[in-house]
């Protein structure tokens, strides 16, 4: 990802493609730890946001087959490693490596689980609810963007 500052993941997808929320953290690890992207966001746009309540991402677990494999292809990191489900990782990346983990605010008012943009009661505590403009400023800035 030679030249790339600033890398935008916008996940638009919920539990019904489990497959998308793992690639995101995947891809996002890879970007920032391999890559040394300087600026990595995962963003849950409107059809995503349903994930970032509580306990949605902990139901998807990464069983140990797929951790064998993932560590398999990554100089450097073992199965073990690797935490038992997304949010965990989720954690993880936030955390440690200072990946942002995004969401549209206006879609939790929306979709009823959040009573103004800024409620995050029902929202993993990692997670940043998002403005419209501050949701398209980080569009508009990103030199990369990925779209599951």
């Amino acid at each position: 990802m030679s030249g790339v500052k600033n890398f935008l993941i916008i996940v638009n997808t919920g539990s019904d493609k489990p497959y998308n929320q793992y690639a995101s953290y995947v891809l996002a690890f890879v970007a920032k730890q391999v890559n040394k992207v300087e600026n990595v966001t995962i963003f849950y746009g409107p059809h995503g946001v349903g994930m970032t309540k509580k306990g949605e991402l902990a139901k998807l677990s990464i069983p140990a087959s797929v951790k064998e494999l993932v560590a398999g292809q990554i100089n450097g990191l073992s199965a073990g490693d690797l935490p038992d489900n997304l949010e965990q990782l989720a954690r993880f990346v936030n955390k440690q490596l200072g990946i942002t983990i995004a969401s549209c605010g206006t879609f939790h008012v929306i979709d009823g689980f959040a009573s103004s943009i800024s409620d995050k009661s029902n929202i993993e505590d990692f997670i940043i609810p998002l403005t419209v403009p501050q949701a398209a400023e980080a569009l508009l800035n990103a030199d990369k963007t990925h779209y599951l």
